[in-house]
């Protein structure tokens, strides 16, 4: 995967996760709220992967 496809994915997970998490505190479901910070803990990785993969690809010249 290309950086840019990474950081999207995980902006992605980021945002769902984050809703999930909501609505697991909201309707008192902590299974849900769990899954929802997995889901956004994911993500972050998943952006910084993207990050990582960017400076490479700019430090050789792509």
């Amino acid at each position: 995967m290309g950086s840019t496809t990474d950081k999207i994915k995980g902006m992605a997970n980021e945002a769902a996760g984050s809703v999930k998490q909501g609505v697991g505190k909201a309707v008192g479901s902590k299974k849900m709220e769990a899954e929802g910070a997995m889901q956004k803990a994911k993500g972050e990785v998943q952006v910084a992967v993207g990050d990582a993969k960017g400076k490479v690809e700019k430090a050789l010249g792509r």
